[in-house]
């Protein structure tokens, strides 16, 4: 089958690799009739991602039709068009009884990796290096799925490809981005970066009932996209964020700070960020974690700091003293997507909301090196890519 492969730092290719077989009686194989290029996927084009090998298939946010399913995949038949979530979760666990399925303890083989980096280990991920399960990714003709009578969901046929895919991770995380932050009516909520988690963290917000979300970026397609929502826009690059916020709420701050930004923080918004983009360059850091030092000074005193933006390693002169002595919560992680489905497959139906709004540029397989670049240097105005196999 053809798929997108990681080759090294800016290397992508489509090339054939061996198509995905029943390796266990819980799993199912989907043809992928539709996939994205997350984010967090850019990161690995980047480079910063460890434990990559070469011919890693790549990708987490997948659909497609069962068109082969294990003995004990009893959730499933041969027909059945499924959103895959990117978290791997067997259902049995004691985080996945509580719903903590991005926590799950049996589906990452390569635990000890993990362990070793950050303590512990999070659930296996599609296409998400092998500090993480080395599974292959949803980039690519067809997927195996571990633990298909957990994960996929079934969605109904009057709903289009392109309004559920985005069930797949960028709408949950978004979602949980803005749950965390407890909105109340009346509050404020600030969300650093416009991506597609931000955008969906933004429509979610108001959702929950924010009075007002304040988006920071720089990138102008992104920006325009935030203001149709209803958010107050700010740019980086223009303004002092830190004043405006302060202007905005009156000295007080935002009730909830949402960091959907994540270790590539851009190196031009503040002098901290340009040594944070030297350290990383020269081995003395691992992240740039400007966006969440910033999200901390701008929330409110006993306000939260929403963080979903992907971290990878230690961070750097996190002003930890601020959020003591201010009493401020800190909620984050990877979502465990799993336990927003059906709430989040509702909204859709209902026509709350429609995720493909933020659709900018559609391709094939062929075509999904040339995007990987496209997107990752925030060229021609893209802000999220579909692909076709």
């Amino acid at each position: 089958m053809k798929a997108l492969t990681w080759h090294g730092k800016g290397d992508i290719r489509c090339e054939s690799v061996p198509d995905p077989k029943i390796e266990d009686d819980r799993d199912a194989i989907i043809k992928v009739s539709a996939c994205a290029i997350c984010g967090s996927d850019v990161h690995i084009f980047n480079g910063l991602i460890p434990s990559m090998e070469h011919g890693d298939v790549l990708g987490h946010e997948t659909m497609g039709e069962v068109v082969e399913v294990g003995k004990r995949a009893t959730r499933l038949r041969v027909g059945d068009r499924v959103v895959v979530p990117f978290t791997i979760a067997c259902g049995e666990c004691f985080f996945c009884q509580r719903g903590f399925y991005s926590g799950c303890e049996r589906t990452n083989p390569d635990r000890e990796k993990a362990v070793k980096l950050w303590g512990n280990s999070p659930a296996g991920l599609f296409g998400y290096s092998h500090l993480l399960g080395g599974y292959n990714g949803g980039q690519a003709e067809y997927l195996r799925v571990p633990y298909a009578d957990v994960g996929p969901i079934k969605v109904p046929d009057e709903l289009t490809d392109e309004q559920v895919l985005f069930l797949s991770d960028i709408f949950p995380t978004g979602y949980m981005a803005a749950e965390f932050c407890d909105i109340k009516p009346a509050d404020t909520i600030a969300i650093w970066g416009c991506g597609p988690v931000g955008q969906m963290a933004i429509r979610s917000a108001f959702l929950l009932g924010a009075e007002r979300v304040i988006a920071v970026d720089t990138v102008p397609e992104r920006l325009r996209l935030a203001e149709t929502a209803g958010a107050m826009t700010l740019d980086f690059m223009q303004e002092d964020i830190y004043d405006r916020i302060m202007e905005i709420t009156h000295g007080r701050g935002a009730d909830g700070c949402i960091d959907a930004v994540g270790t590539e923080a851009d190196s031009r918004a503040s002098l901290d960020s340009f040594v944070d983009r030297v350290k990383v360059a020269t081995y003395m850091g691992t992240d740039r974690p400007h966006v969440l030092r910033q999200a901390i000074h701008c929330c409110r005193n006993f306000g939260t700091v929403s963080i979903v933006g992907v971290y990878g390693g230690y961070l750097d002169k996190i002003p930890l003293g601020s959020a003591i002595n201010r009493g401020l919560t800190f909620r984050m992680g990877q979502t465990p997507v799993q336990r927003y489905l059906p709430s989040l497959l509702d909204r859709i139906g209902k026509g709350e909301i429609d995720p493909s709004f933020v659709i900018t540029h559609r391709g094939s397989l062929d075509e999904g090196p040339a995007l990987y670049r496209t997107f990752g240097d925030r060229k021609d105005g893209c802000v999220k890519v579909v692909l076709r196999p």
